[in-house]
């Protein structure tokens, strides 16, 4: 799987409550500890499902499809994500449960991770799409630790980023907890345009 067919699927994974929780878990007390737990927990319920996929071939054919499958998959969830972000952007406050993050603890942050990516019904989707696309088209298992490695990535940047700047970041990364939920729909759309075009221009190229 290349880059830019795993990327858009990555942001996927990651867009929504899932990035806001890892900046909530940077945020909180322990948050060394809290965002290693929720980036594992999150590890384990990725490859799960990915595997599951995989392994029981859910959604596969068993035959080698064309390389178009992953595109038009990406899109439409893509294009599922950008409906879905429009229609609740007038949802401003948060899921009662992101009220506990800030005094969260890692056994909590590590069943978020668990559940949050594993159980998110964009992420069963993308997981699976992934898994089955690797399977149909009798790729290796081991292809789709690019797809893991950068969801995680993406889910690790906010402690990656306190850790790099220290005090910095400590002062800046409350200001763009608060500038996200106020701006997500915003952001979210922008960004998914992008990946939109970019699976476009992967399918008609």
């Amino acid at each position: 799987m290349s880059f830019l067919r795993v990327l858009p699927l990555a942001f996927v994974m990651i867009a929504g409550p899932q990035i806001l929780s890892a900046i909530f878990l940077a945020t909180s007390e322990n948050w060394r500890r809290n965002s290693a737990a929720f980036v594992f927990g999150s590890a384990l319920s990725i490859t799960l499902l990915v595997s599951l996929a995989y392994f029981l071939g859910i959604g596969a054919n068993r035959q080698r499809g064309s390389n178009t499958t992953l595109s038009v998959i990406v899109l439409v969830l893509l294009l599922a994500a950008m409906v879905h972000t429009y229609l609740t952007r007038e949802e401003s406050e948060p899921p009662k449960w992101m009220g506990k993050l800030t005094t969260a603890n890692p056994r909590f942050s590590f069943r978020l991770g668990f559940l949050l990516l594993g159980f998110f019904p964009t992420d069963i989707l993308t997981s699976v799409a992934v898994g089955s696309y690797l399977s149909a088209n009798g790729l290796a298992w081991t292809d789709s630790f690019g797809f893991i490695a950068i969801t995680l990535l993406f889910l690790a940047l906010p402690s990656l980023v306190l850790l790099a700047f220290g005090k910095r970041a400590q002062a800046w990364l409350p200001k763009a907890r608060e500038w996200m939920n106020d701006n997500s729909w915003v952001v979210s759309e922008a960004v998914i345009l992008l990946f939109v075009g970019m699976s476009l221009n992967d399918l008609l190229g």
